[in-house]
């Protein structure tokens, strides 16, 4: 169980990002949506202790992980993808699961994780994690690591950016095995509907603020129009 009390966060310019947020989360899929600027990605990497709050508390699993760093919170078990992954030259996929996994796993089981978000393994498990690969192609060997990585919380922060459309709906089914299979609680930062109408709880954030926190049922019909355009996204076009 993730615990939020009375969360705020101030740049150090004094510009208000997050605003006395609380929340109590214990679903396994759990999905955070709101117009641009409303707090979202803040309030992951705030999670996942990229940033540190300028006040209140986190709580995981009963233990007070708000004055953790990113390392620790990490050895506590949660992991954090960002919106664009990370390329590193010389370092192949089967390395990035091994690391992901805390130990040496071996060629079959690192095929294994990548078949599991769609990737023909022998073709992918020993490249490198560089310029040739697609943001598609990063972004399901980056779900494959957290597959292998199995943590008691796994942040995607806008995993559909900067991706067409067929690596979308990719993207998707790989989310539905995901949640299936994950031991662990997911928490995915999206605008799309697609990816809220699987999510078992959504957090609607507005100006710093919690605006809403229910069930699909209860926030769906709240933030899509008639012709399904999500007002999130659309109030900054």
């Amino acid at each position: 169980m993730l615990e939020i009390k009375n969360l705020s966060y101030v740049t150090p310019e004094g510009k208000k990002i997050l605003d006395d947020i609380n929340l109590c989360v214990d679903d396994k899929f759990v999905a955070i949506t709101g117009p641009n600027g409303s707090g979202k990605s803040t309030l992951a990497k705030v999670i996942a202790g990229i940033i540190m709050p300028t006040e209140g508390r986190i709580i995981m699993d009963g233990t007070d992980i708000t004055d953790m760093s990113i390392t620790e919170r990490a050895r506590s078990g949660i992991t954090f993808a960002f919106q664009q992954p990370v390329r590193f030259k010389g370092i192949t996929v089967h390395d990035m699961i091994s690391i992901a996994a805390g130990r040496e796993v071996n060629c079959e089981e690192a095929c294994k994780y990548l078949s599991e978000v769609g990737l023909c393994a022998m073709e992918y498990v020993s490249r490198e994690i560089n310029d040739s690969l697609s943001g598609g192609e990063l972004k399901r060997i980056e779900i494959a690591m957290a597959f292998a990585r199995s943590t008691k919380l796994t942040i995607f922060d806008e995993p559909e950016a900067g991706i067409d459309l067929w690596s979308f709906q990719s993207l998707i089914k790989v989310f539905e095995r995901m949640n299936s299979q994950v031991g662990g609680n997911i928490m995915i930062i999206s605008h799309q509907e697609r990816i809220l109408s699987f999510a078992q709880k959504i957090i609607l954030l507005s100006a710093g603020k919690v605006e809403a926190y229910g069930t699909q049922e209860e926030i769906m019909p709240g933030i899509f129009t008639d012709n399904r355009e999500c007002k999130c996204a659309a109030e900054v076009l």
